[in-house]
């Protein structure tokens, strides 16, 4: 037998009614009789301790006390300690997080739309578009500066 085998029936053996084979090893193995012997003195010491009385008054001090508990408001909060509250708040969670994990991805409506307008090119709204895309263009918008005015040559 092992020795965690022999702890297992430790509480048996100091009843004296563990199986023959716990005994046997409890005689040949030190560290589990000093485990044992280690288990009568903590069961020794359990026996003579006796519990405190509580004080006469105890009982009617305990319900005045809940009584004062039961008069004062509750928070905010005290709802949630209804059973059927708490219950339907769950179902309501469940029910929500299951409809937005299963609702459509808005990618999804945004391939399958097709345009109000169709642009042409050469247009102002396609020019506007076309800056819109172009990244570099407003980067170096100072370019424009260093251009400078244009004359206009006067045709007589």
């Amino acid at each position: 037998m092992t020795c965690k085998e022999a702890r297992e029936h430790m509480l048996d053996a100091i009843e004296e009614s563990a199986p023959a084979g716990v005994r046997e090893h409890l005689n040949g193995c030190a560290s589990c009789a000093k485990q044992l012997e280690s288990m009568r003195q903590t069961m020794a010491l359990l026996d003579q301790w006796e519990a405190p009385e509580p004080s006469p008054y105890f009982d009617s001090r305990l319900r005045a006390r809940l009584r004062e508990a039961a008069d004062q408001p509750q928070g905010w909060f005290a709802w949630l300690r209804k059973p059927a509250i708490a219950v339907a708040l769950a179902v309501l969670m469940v029910v929500s997080v299951t409809i937005f994990r299963n609702a459509p991805d808005q990618s999804e409506f945004a391939k399958n739309t097709k345009p109000i307008a169709t642009v042409t090119t050469g247009t102002a709204v396609s020019d506007l578009q076309e800056l819109e895309h172009d990244g570099e263009m407003y980067a170096n918008f100072d370019m424009l500066d260093d251009i400078g005015p244009q004359t206009q040559t006067a045709n007589p």
